[in-house]
């Protein structure tokens, strides 16, 4: 399908759009003026990672092209919690860690839109989901949701055909999801839900209680499930999810993953997660050979500067070329960690330490990482697990420790 509007034509061609419920009538108010659209993001961390990414990109996208985005943080439905395509209820938080969460995505969204002021916006559900009453609510609004569609939905069906428990709780979440989109549509004028494609049952809900309720017309756009070339599902690693809080991930370990990127992703992932402009994504995914790593060092720098700032995006770019190319002007970038001298006086263990630079949970993890040839020390393979670490071995005040060929941080004396 071809749009008229700016809007639906860029995610279009970038790749974004995967569902979508009337795509002409959208398109058409999309062109004829400034629409207002949400993604809404549950509290369950106190950041959002790469799998979130997607919407992310869609809201500035959004906001570029002249439209209003609204983030809308779970203070209320995390206390749900969605089921979508789960086996299992998720943990339920405190006030508390609600609320922290709720800071660190906040910290996390504003690296990519505005969301104060009346370019876009940041809003918690639980404005009004903490002061419905049950009973008023379920008259008001239960009569429009039947329990054979709602367990005609993938998201429920699934679960149950796995034969796992699903709570009263927990079947909620998809009437609270619809109630917030008519919500936003009453207080903030917005028109438009996307997500990813697991949400299409709780959106397609929302877009029906709006039109019944309030006789508004609203729509509903998601996106596909972002998997690699290999069939991996996008933002799991080995090592867990890929966060976009530095203090989660640091810069150099986000610009890496970037980096590893598969050679048939590379011009998707630069259509979906930078803004390089499509002639040029169309020359970088042209490399062949060794060449198409240069094209996966444009993504990780392109990529890492959204998230986190060109500085670090520099910072990032050197220290891998000093890793990786043999570069000596710098170890900027890499994560790094502070340690008294004194700690050298008698010798630091090689276990202790791969243990507190965060390589090795346990003595038994840090010796299978030695066994296994994984654990360096200054670039030089540790075969000793009984080594101990002095001052003498400092360069420069420092050493650099790594842990197979992408993790690598360095230790100061201070």
């Amino acid at each position: 399908m071809s749009f008229n509007s700016e809007l639906l034509r860029t995610l279009n061609e970038r790749g974004y759009i995967h569902q979508c419920t009337d795509g002409e009538a959208l398109d058409a108010a999309a062109t004829e003026a400034s629409i207002t659209a949400y993604v809404g993001f549950d509290c369950t961390a106190d950041s959002l990672h790469i799998g979130h990414l997607v919407s992310i990109m869609m809201l500035r996208l959004l906001q570029r092209t002249g439209h209003r985005p609204i983030a809308l943080v779970g203070g209320g439905t995390t206390k749900v919690g969605d089921p979508s395509f789960r086996d299992e209820s998720r943990p339920l938080l405190s006030d508390a860690q609600i609320d922290a969460n709720k800071a660190g995505i906040r910290r996390c969204l504003e690296k990519f839109v505005e969301v104060d002021g009346r370019r876009g916006l940041l809003v918690d559900n639980a404005e009004w989901l903490d002061g419905l009453a049950y009973i008023p609510f379920l008259r008001d609004f239960g009569t429009h949701f039947t329990i054979n569609r709602m367990l005609a939905f993938d998201s429920v069906r699934l679960r149950l055909e796995r034969e796992q428990p699903l709570t009263l709780l927990e079947f909620n979440y998809m009437v609270m999801q619809a109630y917030d989109f008519l919500e936003l549509s009453r207080r903030h004028g917005c028109v438009l839900q996307m997500g990813g494609s697991d949400q299409w049952g709780n959106i397609v809900n929302g877009v029906e209680l709006g039109r019944r309720i309030d006789g508004r017309r609203l729509f509903g756009l998601t996106t596909p499930l972002i998997t690699t070339a290999s069939g991996a599902k996008m933002g799991k690693t080995a090592a867990g999810a890929v966060w976009l809080s530095e203090e989660r991930l640091s810069p150099f370990d986000y610009w890496q993953f970037w980096r590893n990127t598969e050679d048939a992703d590379v011009g998707r992932f630069l259509r979906l997660f930078t803004e390089l402009p499509l002639d040029e994504i169309a020359r970088l995914e042209a490399l062949e050979g060794s060449e198409i790593n240069e094209a996966k060092k444009v993504l990780a720098f392109e990529a890492t500067r959204l998230c986190h700032g060109q500085q670090s995006a520099d910072e990032a770019t050197a220290a891998a070329r000093s890793v990786f190319e043999g570069a000596r002007d710098t170890d900027a970038g890499l994560p790094a960690i502070e340690l008294p001298i004194t700690r050298f006086d008698d010798g630091i263990d090689i276990l202790e330490l791969l243990q507190e630079v965060g390589f090795a949970a346990s003595n038994g993890e840090a010796r299978r990482l030695i066994r296994g040839k994984g654990a360096r020390l200054n670039d030089a393979v540790v075969t000793d697990e009984k080594l101990t670490i002095a001052a003498g071995d400092l360069q420069d005040g420092r050493l650099k420790l790594s842990s197979g060929k992408k993790r690598h941080v360095l230790v100061r004396a201070a």
